[in-house]
């Protein structure tokens, strides 16, 4: 199976349904071993973008966003330079 990607809610809706499908114990036992692959991928995509978020907020901001693919903005950077002359 490959690697799941795709979007946190994405990730945890695939959870919930899997561990409602578990619960309620309708899984057939073939299907048992497929469904907790799926989930340990879902599970690892919902991790990775908890611990992104973790990470900024722990003022790790400058790796996390070197990651990102955020244009930088370079008249912010002018208005800021101009702050600091007028100090």
């Amino acid at each position: 199976m490959p690697a799941m990607k795709g979007s946190y809610r994405e990730a945890y809706t695939i959870l919930s349904r899997i561990a409602a499908e578990l619960e309620a114990g309708e899984a057939d036992l073939d299907r048992v071993l497929p469904l907790l692959e799926e989930a340990r991928q879902a599970y690892a995509v919902c991790r990775d973008r908890i611990e992104a978020v973790r990470a900024v907020l722990a003022g790790e901001w400058a790796e996390v966003r070197d990651t990102a693919e955020a244009p930088e903005d370079p008249e912010a950077d002018e208005a800021a330079d101009d702050e600091d002359d007028l100090d």
